[in-house]
């Protein structure tokens, strides 16, 4: 397993943007995939974006396409979700996950502890 361990959530008001930093030990994301999920108040966790191991692709839930962007900088051992226009819909707990592009959570092999994003209408 590899230790993962996010930042970056916090209050904004709706059309505003938060970005999402997930760590992990050196090297972790040229050899494994990475993937966010969330989850809403009182919901199940759901898929939102997961990028392939040396960032070869992205693909996006519909409900963030067009405003959320995964991405990776292995320098810096960091997989990031910059999240643009927010809504008050996408206030959750998001969660860093590694080792697969799969959109079912029990895909993934590994879990950050999650960080709190809340937007305000």
């Amino acid at each position: 397993q590899v230790q993962l361990v996010e930042s970056g959530g916090g209050l904004v008001q709706a059309g505003g943007s938060l970005r999402l930093s997930c760590t992990a030990s050196e090297g972790t994301f040229s050899v494994y995939s990475a993937g966010w999920f969330r989850q809403p108040p009182g919901k199940e966790r759901e898929f939102v974006a997961a990028i392939f191991r040396g960032s070869s692709g992205t693909f996006y839930s519909d409900s963030v396409k067009g405003r959320f962007t995964i991405s990776t900088d292995n320098a810096k051992n960091t997989v990031f979700l910059q999240m643009n226009d927010l809504k008050p819909e996408d206030t959750a707990v998001y969660y860093c996950a590694a080792g697969s592009v799969a959109t079912t959570s029990r895909s993934y092999s590994s879990w950050g502890q999650g960080t709190q994003v809340t937007v305000s209408s």
